[in-house]
């Protein structure tokens, strides 16, 4: 009975860790107009799923870190410890993601295990020293190493992008409805100049920030397109890879207890779970992520996903339990200070719900293990 509420907390945890942060690789790619909603929904799915399905061979040392040993005595890791971690985690996630804001899995289980830690064994049996070098530094640097990365490389890359040429190509758009689009190539330089810049017919949503020029041959547009396709994916890949051992870590602890041992299978539902919740749950997340934050070309973007997926990649490989969604969100915060158009208001928002992810979870997951091991009376 306790192994099947425990795989029901650990499904419970990836759908919610799915709907909340599956499409935050691909956020630049719907706010930057790039692509729709269902385009970059099915390309982090699909991505995500691909990164589950490896992510063990790469990050195994996040899923023995994340079955709570180090932190909570072992002798008080049992079942129920192990469910009340997975299902504080998942009711913190759930919560967040129902109000539209995206916060950390890392954190949500953090949380819970210390909670439980201190619920199984008392105060002075968690290792906070443990907590506070292995957990949590990595989760409070992680945004800040974000933004730094991203407010660096842009301009960089931007100018990189002048020295070849490649101009950013702007739109006039007049009426309602039906538009017509005057794409400005050069801006308003080239009216003062008295150009006669083309004129198409289309809708809003064609009214987008472009680039004009060539690279090795190739439209610039077309390229940035493809480069930012690419690396959204490799930032759901990324995610895939760092937070997916961290859930099937409880299955992982109890077969280490006793209990049935699933092996691949146990990771392949959790892999289903996780790319469900995106496919089923993820749209106010995605709202807020790509829209609400800051305003992105594809550019911006491109740059904001690739500092990601570097981030997040490299801390799996050392075995770091940073925070995804710090990452991501730290990357377009970068963005927003360096295009100077964040939204200080959604920010605010965003933080608050981070500060208060950990303690949630702690309080969630100390009560739920005292729920679970209460005696009939």
């Amino acid at each position: 009975m306790i192994f099947a509420l425990l795989l029901l907390a650990a499904l419970f945890l990836a759908w919610s860790n799915g709907a909340n942060d599956n499409f935050k690789g691909v956020a630049t790619l719907y706010g930057s107009a790039t692509a729709g909603f269902r385009r970059s929904l099915l390309w982090a799915s699909g991505a995500t799923a691909l990164g589950s399905m490896v992510s063990v061979s790469l990050a195994g040392t996040l899923a023995r870190r994340f079955s709570g040993k180090g932190l909570i005595p072992e002798s008080f890791l049992d079942a129920s410890a192990l469910t009340a971690i997975g299902l504080a985690g998942a009711v913190t996630i759930f919560l967040a993601t129902m109000i539209g804001m995206p916060t950390s899995t890392t954190h949500a289980l953090t949380g819970a295990l210390a909670g439980v830690g201190v619920a199984a064994a008392g105060l002075g049996q968690v290792d906070w020293a443990v907590f506070g070098g292995k957990f949590a530094t990595p989760l409070l640097v992680s945004p800040v190493l974000a933004i730094a990365a991203t407010a660096a490389v842009y301009p960089v890359l931007r100018g990189a992008r002048r020295r070849l040429g490649v101009e950013r190509q702007t739109c006039l758009c007049v009426g309602e409805g039906g538009r017509v689009l005057v794409p400005l190539a050069g801006g308003a330089a080239a009216m003062a100049a008295g150009g006669a810049p083309p004129v198409t017919i289309g809708d809003g949503a064609r009214c987008v920030e472009r680039y004009e020029g060539r690279f090795v041959g190739i439209e610039a547009q077309k390229a940035v397109d493809v480069v930012h396709y690419l690396s959204a994916g490799a930032v759901c890949f990324a995610r895939a890879v760092n937070d997916t051992p961290k859930i099937a870590a409880l299955l992982l602890a109890a077969a280490g207890l006793g209990l049935p041992d699933l092996g691949r299978v146990g990771l392949l539902l959790v892999a289903v779970a996780m790319t469900a919740g995106g496919l089923v749950q993820s749209r106010k997340v995605a709202e807020t992520m790509s829209r609400r934050i800051t305003d992105l070309n594809a550019g911006q973007g491109l740059t904001a996903n690739l500092a990601t997926a570097a981030l997040v990649l490299g801390a799996s490989r050392l075995g770091l339990p940073v925070s995804t969604t710090h990452v991501s969100c730290g990357t377009i915060f970068g963005i927003g200070l360096v295009n100077r158009s964040a939204r200080a208001g959604t920010i605010a928002q965003i933080l608050a719900t981070w500060v208060t992810t950990l303690p949630l979870g702690f309080v969630l997951g100390g009560g739920l293990y005292l729920l679970l091991t209460a005696g009939p009376g």
